[in-house]
């Protein structure tokens, strides 16, 4: 008779406890953050309590009917310029991938001189163009520009050279396949333009324009070399009467920072609005 071995079950082994995961100790960061926010919190109280800025001065003036006008100004100056400066250089992007090599050859022309000169001699130029052309099919030019049109004119074709390169690169990042269903479709050239590729390219063009605008903002001072009465040469004029030199410029400071963050808002939105849809979109 043969006898069965029963194999007794095997005593439970008790669980392993949990890994626990400990973070990294980065104890030079958080001495390096400290030691930041200390130089930063010595400067702040060094810029604060320093009499030799003059902060009442600053708030007397920052509000001032003088300064809100030359800031209205430079404003104005900023939206038209850059109005003006995009719809020309979007007719100078067209023109940069046309077919039509004279075409191509004028737009690269144009964005390659007025890339190459300095903003401030373009203005200098227009400013004294009766003395080179002092008349022009019958017109008489000495006084016909006064210094707002020429800053106007001067810094809208600075700014359509930059800006057709901007355009150019943003129907550029157009994928080529949507440019041929449009085709395909029997849409004509500016149709397609106007409803497929801007639409799409704008993804690529908000964040460049942006900056230049915000450039633009900041470039419109140059044009107090031409007694335009703008943000600066408002404040120059006060300086120049009273010689508190640092707060006036400091006003024009703050008014620049304090534009230039609006705007900086404004285009973190729109961006966000142009990259629904795409791995970019916060």
């Amino acid at each position: 008779m043969s006898a069965t071995l029963v194999k007794s079950p095997s005593p439970a082994l008790p669980a392993d406890p949990p890994l626990r995961i400990v973070p990294a100790r980065r104890v030079g960061q958080g001495t390096a953050a400290a030691l930041v926010l200390v130089l930063l919190g010595l400067g702040l109280v060094s810029v604060v309590r320093n009499k030799a800025f003059q902060w009442d001065v600053v708030a007397e003036y920052f509000t001032s009917a003088s300064v809100l006008r030359g800031l209205g100004l430079t404003l104005w100056l900023t939206a038209l310029v850059m109005a003006l400066g995009f719809v020309l250089g979007i007719l100078l992007a067209v023109f940069r991938l046309s077919a039509n090599p004279v075409l191509r050859a004028v737009s690269w022309g144009y964005v390659w001189f007025f890339r190459s000169t300095p903003i401030l001699v373009q203005l200098l130029f227009w400013f004294n163009i009766g003395a080179l052309y002092p008349q022009i099919l019958g017109v008489n030019t000495v006084n016909l520009l006064g210094p707002v049109s020429v800053a106007v004119i001067g810094l809208t074709l600075h700014e359509a050279a930059y800006a057709a390169e901007v355009v150019r690169g943003g129907i550029l990042s157009v994928d080529r396949g949507q440019i041929e269903a449009a085709e395909s479709l029997g849409l004509g050239r500016w149709r397609r333009l106007s409803r497929i590729v801007l639409p799409q390219a704008m993804r690529a063009i908000v964040p460049p324009a942006g900056n230049m605008l915000i450039g633009t903002l900041k470039g419109t001072s140059i044009v107090s070399v031409i007694a335009v009465q703008d943000l600066l040469y408002s404040t120059q004029l006060v300086y120049h009467r009273t010689y508190e030199i640092i707060p006036l410029l400091l006003v024009a400071t703050l008014w620049y920072v304090a534009v230039t963050s609006v705007l900086g808002v404004g285009q973190y939105y729109v961006e966000r609005h142009y990259a629904r849809g795409t791995a970019g979109a916060r």
